[in-house]
């Protein structure tokens, strides 16, 4: 049975929608996953270099690769340390501050841009910069450590449900949920804590040049203003991050308007196509599950 011509035209239409579709879909896509070549590859020109610390403190590991990476190219003559944090893990908090001590030592200026949290292990990261800078209103201090961990015990009685341990040792399960902690966990855990605290004491003493009774003095977890801390000698100056800027250009010795590189995060199409659910999950796990029990972590009401 021949096709009449309306009939032709109207598959023509469809075919040539669903070809147009495709190629937008293609574009599309192009857009998402391609990212421009990081120009940081090029020696060529003088440059500030944006590294950016935006949440909890769970690895060192990202914060660490692009330090690296920065500190050996030429190129970059400065960088400008934005952190964002409220603090997080011990171990890897310490990991930043010794990656950001090394690239300073290194000769290359790094300069700490503090945004509106940047307390305990955000500030214990930013100690080993060349300068901190605050703004008047930012959040810092909370100098000290925490450990904390839920007990279940008692729910579980309440359901029914109990739980069986067998340990070669007394401090074993030191911290378990299914039991209460005993005078003896409390004493270890106590001189744990006192020196770990004593760690973050001795860093922020040495590198503020500030004697240890005053560190001491104000490092019982407090929180403090940009300005405060500025007072206290805890941070250097009070500006913005296009102040941070400017001033690790000049301490690079870059004259006129600097410029400015970061890395971009690549967007992949399953982010773009459920939105932010999936970083909102992913995100809930690490609060709930990845957490290390030793934190230099700022507790916000």
């Amino acid at each position: 049975m021949a096709m009449s011509n309306a009939a032709k035209w109207a598959l023509g239409i469809v075919a040539g929608v669903f070809v147009f579709g495709a190629a937008l879909l293609f574009l599309f896509a192009i857009m998402i996953f391609w990212t421009p070549e990081d120009e940081t590859l090029s020696t060529s020109g003088k440059k500030v270099a944006i590294v950016e610390l935006n949440d909890v403190i769970l690895s060192s590991k990202e914060i660490v690769r692009q330090f690296k990476k920065y500190r050996e190219n030429s190129s970059v003559r400065a960088i400008v340390f934005r952190i964002e944090s409220p603090g997080g893990g011990v171990s890897a908090s310490q990991e930043i501050y010794e990656e950001v001590k090394k690239t300073r030592e290194s000769g290359k200026p790094v300069v700490v841009s503090m945004g509106s949290v940047a307390a305990s292990g955000g500030y214990y990261v930013a100690c080993g910069a060349s300068r901190i800078m605050a703004n008047p209103g930012t959040i810092t201090g909370s100098i000290g450590v925490i450990f904390q961990y839920l007990h279940i015990n008692e729910l579980l009685k309440k359901i029914g449900v109990d739980a069986a341990t067998y340990k070669t040792g007394k401090y074993k399960d030191a911290g378990s949920p299914f039991r209460n902690p005993t005078e003896d966990d409390r004493v270890l855990y106590s001189q744990l804590l006192a020196d770990v605290y004593d760690q973050f004491v001795e860093v922020v003493a040495t590198e503020r040049k500030l004697k240890r009774a005053t560190v001491i003095k104000y490092a019982d977890g407090r929180v403090f203003t940009g300005r405060q801390a500025h007072e206290y000698g805890f941070v250097d100056t009070l500006g913005t991050f296009q102040d941070a800027i400017g001033l690790a250009a000049k301490l690079g010795d870059i004259e006129g308007k600097p410029r400015v590189i970061q890395e971009t995060q690549k967007r992949r199409l399953w982010d773009f196509l459920i939105g932010d659910a999936v970083s909102e999950l992913t995100r809930l796990r690490s609060e709930l599950l990845e957490q290390p029990i030793v934190q230099y972590k700022f507790i916000a009401p």
